[in-house]
């Protein structure tokens, strides 16, 4: 049974990814005059399939794994990171799908420190918080950014890096300023990144474009998911990559320039597919895509 996003990050604090590497790139430039950049690897978000993985997660990676997907994000759900698989485990598995785990959504107030150790010992890049939610004062929002340098510390030390992931009501006006800038600013660039989600920072009336050039440096990993059509103010409105109207050559070009690494496709609502078929078709998608 489907469950509602929200519900489920407030029952979890957890959730789930894709990144890309941008072959014929150097310092921003295509290395060929009069080429356009494009994506090499790239990978998925398993919360895109939380509505089937559950039931037989090697299955469903393996059908990832078959569309063209390199790299996944994962999710802390019932099953844990890692599929109720020891971590090493879960690392092998992959490695014979010629798959690699970058990082994981998790639940941050919870055995962070044996997270980040085990997301170390199986060569992942990054721990991310899913979803902090909207705070109630400025200072709330400060013991939300203090508590994000101390798990950059943790992650530090283990040799990985931790990242906050942002919905709309961080880029919403809050006591004479926006939260999203706030944690910006507050939080140390040597323990602390982030990942733009570019649909609700566009859901959220904001320009991806602007903050990745504001801040750059600082966004290291995006999710990429499509945002329908004349959806107006509509918060569920996501879609297959390509039928939306978020204009990802030229988002996508601003962000390799600025420092992206990686790029993780997410989709959270399926009207006309299933999980695996819109999977599947934003990885046609994602082969085919040009950089402007």
């Amino acid at each position: 049974m489907r469950r509602n996003r929200r519900d489920f990050i407030k029952k979890t604090t957890a959730m789930a990814g894709a990144a890309i590497v941008l072959p014929g790139m150097a310092m921003g430039k295509p290395l060929f005059p009069g080429s356009k950049p494009s994506l090499d690897k790239f990978g998925i978000q398993l919360y895109t399939l939380r509505d089937v993985i559950p039931d037989d997660p090697k299955g469903t990676i393996k059908q990832l794994a078959s569309y063209g997907y390199k790299q996944i994000e994962g999710f802390e759900g019932e099953q844990g990171m890692f599929w109720n698989m020891p971590h090493k485990d879960f690392r092998m598995f992959l490695d014979d799908l010629g798959l690699t785990m970058i990082s994981s959504h998790c639940n941050i107030r919870e055995n962070f420190e044996e997270k980040a150790a085990q997301a170390a010992e199986i060569g992942m890049s990054y721990l991310i918080c899913p979803y902090i939610g909207p705070q109630k004062s400025v200072d709330a929002w400060k013991e939300v950014t203090d508590l994000f340098n101390s798990c950059g510390e943790i992650c530090k030390k283990n040799g990985i890096r931790f990242a906050y992931h942002n919905h709309e009501y961080s880029f919403k006006s809050f006591s004479g300023m926006i939260p999203q800038e706030f944690m910006m600013k507050n939080t140390d660039p040597d323990l602390v990144d982030h990942q733009m989600d570019i649909y609700w920072v566009v859901t959220g009336g904001a320009d991806p474009v602007d903050f990745l050039t504001r801040y750059s440096g600082r966004f290291k990993l995006c999710h990429v998911k499509d945002r329908k059509k004349n959806a107006g103010d509509e918060r569920d409105a996501s879609c297959d990559l390509g039928t939306g109207f978020i204009d990802y050559p030229k988002i996508l070009k601003v962000a390799a320039d600025h420092g992206m690494r990686f790029y993780i496709v997410e989709q959270e609502r399926y009207d006309n597919s299933t999980p695996m078929e819109s999977a599947k078709a934003d990885a046609k998608y994602l082969k085919k895509l040009k950089f402007m």
